[in-house]
């Protein structure tokens, strides 16, 4: 049984759509809300493209930079959190979170799709070469 929980993440991490979808699918049955289905996949599967985007650096690179990841993570937070700030002249946390996670989703899931694409061009290069 562990062994089969451990290979489901495994491959919820290696592929966040499945995550995405999963979270999609169960919530649109519970809620009956399109929209708020969405979100709340866009909102788990956040977490997912983080961490596959960190194991497929890992697996191109053969060298972990998850401490350059939660920089980048840090920094747009601040960004976020700074620019609220000049805009609003108040700091509310839960619209800057929601702000800072749905835009880390777009950053993480173009980066996914950029490293899957550039992974796959690097090993079909080093297959015919």
């Amino acid at each position: 049984m562990p062994g089969i929980f451990s290979a489901l993440i495994a491959i919820i991490i290696t592929v966040p759509m499945i995550g995405y979808l999963a979270v999609f699918i169960i919530s649109k049955q519970v809620t009956g809300n399109h929209r708020r289905s969405v979100n709340l996949a866009i909102d788990f599967s956040t977490f997912l493209f983080v961490l596959s985007v960190h194991f497929l650096i890992v697996t191109i690179w053969e060298k972990s930079y998850l401490w350059l990841i939660l920089l980048i993570l840090f920094g747009i937070a601040a960004f976020f959190v700074f620019i609220h700030w000049k805009f609003k002249e108040e700091i509310v946390i839960p619209k800057v979170f929601k702000g800072y996670w749905r835009f880390n989703f777009l950053l993480f899931f173009s980066a996914y799709i950029i490293l899957v694409l550039f992974g796959l061009y690097q090993r079909l290069t080093l297959l015919f070469i």
